[in-house]
């Protein structure tokens, strides 16, 4: 996920020399500039932005006014100030007013760069999931009763929003211009995403008043109607390639196969109990994503995982160098396999 860094400053030499010697970390972050704070604002407003980066001293609306705009609505976004003209009072007033970061110039543009880059890295302090549900995570969010900041990419549109929550309670959401209920349909809306956690929450005041099921719900109301009207941004194609190839290897059992089959007929005395044991490292991004949920929640180390699909066959999946898949009809001892393998 490509972050992206607004950086506000009536130096337009110095906001073109930022902007160029910040190229090489484009796989990062993008950077988006304004000439003064109330150019800022409108940036803002159309641009989900993860880090602002201003001068204090600008026309029409200095960093001071900004800053305060920032605490007021957007108080997770991070903000490093850079002045000509400090002194220890404007620094410490800075700070005082929430400022992550303070640089007086003149400064090495890389110094900036790797404050930049310490700073983004708090958004995913949590994590960082793929091909994961939203609606599946959310809803352990809540049961969990956690409290973290979640940042949303959308893959197929590249839109990018944000949810707050607070002890489980959905506290806020933000798209572009969109906060509260609005922001939070648009982004339960999408199906394709990628979600980067910080495990803290900067809103403190809960500006959704309904429950998380009944904003979920309503979501999925206006996303079918738009799908309807014929509106909607997931296409089946790119539904299909995000899916994971999930039919059994025709690679011969590896020795780790063999080991595994040979412990669950030894210990369990059944020898009918396995249709197939191999390796498949289709299924290694599965059980990564799987482990850092896991990981997420406090849910200890994942040594197996029972797949289900409702066809004739069922999946058991043990992490490793390579995934080692065991196929198993529905009708199996479940429990009593799993326990052996978690042994």
């Amino acid at each position: 996920m490509i972050r992206k860094v607004l950086i506000v400053d009536d130096d337009r030499i110095l906001c073109s020399l930022i902007q160029k010697k910040f190229e090489k970390y484009k796989n990062i972050f993008s950077v988006l500039t304004a000439k003064d704070g109330m150019e800022a604002v409108e940036k803002l407003k159309g641009n989900t932005t993860s880090l602002v980066v201003t001068d204090i001293q600008m026309p029409r609306m200095d960093g001071f006014a900004l800053l305060a705009h920032l605490s007021e609505n957007y108080p997770d976004v991070p903000v490093i100030v850079f002045t000509g003209h400090g002194t220890p009072k404007s620094k410490k007033a800075v700070l005082g007013k929430g400022a992550a970061g303070y640089i007086e110039k003149p400064f090495k543009v890389e110094d900036l760069a790797q404050k930049v880059i310490a700073t983004l890295k708090k958004e995913s302090e949590g994590g960082t999931l793929q091909t994961i549900s939203l609606e599946m995570f959310i809803q352990l969010i809540e049961m969990e009763q956690k409290t973290c900041t979640i940042r949303v990419f959308n893959k197929l549109s590249r839109g990018q929003g944000v949810l707050f929550f607070r002890n489980g309670e959905l506290m806020d959401a933000r798209f572009r211009a969109m906060q509260g209920k609005p922001a939070a349909y648009e982004i339960f809306s999408w199906d394709k995403v990628t979600l980067s956690i910080q495990d803290t929450c900067a809103i403190k005041e809960k500006r959704i008043d309904e429950e998380l099921q009944a904003i979920l719900f309503e979501a999925m109301r206006l996303k079918d109607e738009a799908e309807e009207h014929g509106e909607s941004a997931d296409e089946t194609r790119d539904e299909k390639e995000a899916e994971k190839d999930i039919k059994r290897s025709e690679a011969p059992p590896a020795p780790v196969a063999d080991i595994v089959r040979h412990k669950l007929e030894k210990l369990m005395g059944e020898k009918n109990v396995l249709e197939n044991i191999y390796q498949d490292r289709s299924w290694d991004y599965l059980l990564t994503q799987t482990v850092k949920v896991g990981k997420f929640f406090g849910a200890g180390i994942l040594k197996a995982c029972y797949i289900n699909q409702g066809e004739s066959t069922d999946f058991i999946l043990l992490p490793g160098d390579e995934t080692t898949v065991i196929t198993v009809s529905p009708k199996c001892p479940r429990d009593r396999i799993l326990q052996v393998l978690s042994e």
